[in-house]
């Protein structure tokens, strides 16, 4: 009897899951219980893929061999409850990539924070270095439709936990976890140790052959790594002290330490700047030395790469004020690193629809560096309560282009206007690329 993959959820990784099922001989249907766009469903088309959109048939989906999940559908679904309670195998996208990526090696990234630039950069220094790698995931293309359509020996992964959570054999060679920070809680039960778990099972799968590089300066990182004790060669990186093997920064100079290679650099030269992007940068480093590329290509790559849209985008300076892109910022831990490079004055902007947020986390250095706050959302009531009489003013506006108007009267010359929301995008905006785009256009307009 012909394996029948039936897929839940027609998004990137979704149609990715289908082509490459297809490809592999399976049967394969495709259920969404919202509208699918018209492009993906011109490619269900074109591949004779039967589908169904706005609705989920259970005798269509019950009868699967396996199921895919996409990783926007929580357990919570009534129909992913049924297909569990049936015994049914649920993978994610990546496990079914793993499946067919042959002899290809995988850097896999995961964390809370930071995930799509340090991904970015390590595609970046992979290409310069002269390896024929592919950016998958959460960023590019999903992993399925690479392998799919365009195998290559190198793919670089973001990974959520959303998708390591439905994996059963996916391993890369090389594993990064950044950070751990609580997100997505109302995902796992409100418990921050269901999340912890979720994002180590990048490496559960790993051997003595392959690599873990981890931030040795996160306690949630380095508490569990205590109890866990993995089968993996471990190469951690840290700003606090000097590693044997791995990366540290030690004044203002970085060293990698990856078997024979030592790679050393000026903080000074990175092209992202800001302590969260040491992080980052030290974390992408030492994954393309593992991958053997050259300590002169590694050097290179740091100093000329371009930080991504919507992460800490420089987008113009207009009589003197800098203004900054950061809506990608969707929890307050992001804007936390956002603020923490901060060297002037700064006008930030805040809000959107909150996410169980904690602004007493920011508290601290929005009196230290923040000279007013524009909120830019429906309900800034929250905000409003946390840093009333913490900073000078704050402001309420429900459009892009009111919130950059007034920050640009608030702002002085040497200032900067900071857009890094702390919330998710949906109460004005199509998602949290709408809302820069918008802001970005404003900004043109004064």
């Amino acid at each position: 009897m012909k394996h029948r993959l039936v897929i839940l959820g027609a998004g990137e990784s979704g149609i990715g899951a289908a082509l490459l099922g297809v490809q592999k001989g399976y049967e394969v249907f495709v259920s969404d219980g919202g509208p699918i766009k018209e492009k993906y469903k011109k490619e269900l088309f074109d591949y004779e893929i039967e589908f169904e959109e706005g609705k989920h048939t259970e005798e269509k989906i019950l009868n699967a061999s396996e199921v895919m999940k996409s990783p926007g559908i929580p357990e919570t679904n009534e129909m992913v409850r049924k297909i569990r309670s049936k015994g049914i195998e649920v993978i994610s996208e990546i496990e079914l990539a793993y499946r067919f990526k042959g002899d290809s090696r995988i850097v896999g990234i995961t964390g809370s924070n930071g995930k799509s630039t340090c991904t970015s950069l390590i595609h970046h220094i992979c290409v310069k270095g002269g390896l024929d790698a592919a950016l998958v995931g959460n960023i590019g293309y999903s992993f399925a439709r690479q392998v799919a359509v365009d195998p290559k020996p190198v793919y670089v992964a973001e990974i959520s936990s959303f998708q390591l959570d439905d994996i059963k054999t996916f391993r890369p060679d090389i594993a990064v976890l950044l950070n751990i920070t609580e997100d997505h809680l109302d995902r796992y039960e409100y418990r921050f140790e269901n999340y912890i778990d979720s994002k180590f099972r990048i490496i559960e799968n790993q051997t003595s052959e392959d690599h873990f590089i981890y931030n040795m300066d996160d306690e949630v990182i380095a508490n569990k790594l205590e109890i866990l004790k993995p089968n993996t060669n471990p190469l951690p990186f840290s700003m606090k002290q000097e590693t044997k093997k791995g990366g540290y920064i030690k004044g203002d100079q970085m060293m990698l330490r990856i078997q024979e290679e030592r790679v050393s650099m000026s903080i000074y030269d990175f092209a992202l700047k800001g302590k969260h992007n040491n992080y980052n940068t030290m974390a992408a480093g030492i994954a393309a030395a593992t991958l053997g590329i050259r300590k002169e290509k590694i050097r290179e790559a740091v100093m000329d790469f371009q930080s991504l849209e919507h992460r800490m985008e420089h987008i113009a300076t207009v009589r003197g004020v800098e203004f900054i892109n950061d809506s990608k910022a969707t929890n307050v831990n992001s804007t936390w690193y956002a603020l923490e490079s901060m060297n002037k004055p700064t006008i930030l902007v805040l809000g959107g629809t909150d996410k169980g947020n904690d602004y007493t986390l920011i508290e601290e250095l929005v009196k230290e560096k923040v000279k007013a706050i524009v909120c830019m959302g429906l309900d800034n009531k929250k905000i409003i309560a946390a840093f009333n009489g913490k900073v000078p003013m704050i402001i309420e506006t429900n459009n892009a282009k009111d919130a950059v108007s007034h920050s640009f009267r608030l702002a002085a010359k040497g200032d900067v206007v900071l857009l890094s929301p702390a919330c998710a995008s949906f109460d004005l905006f199509k998602n949290y690329e709408d809302r820069g785009t918008q802001f970005k256009e404003a900004v043109k307009e004064l």
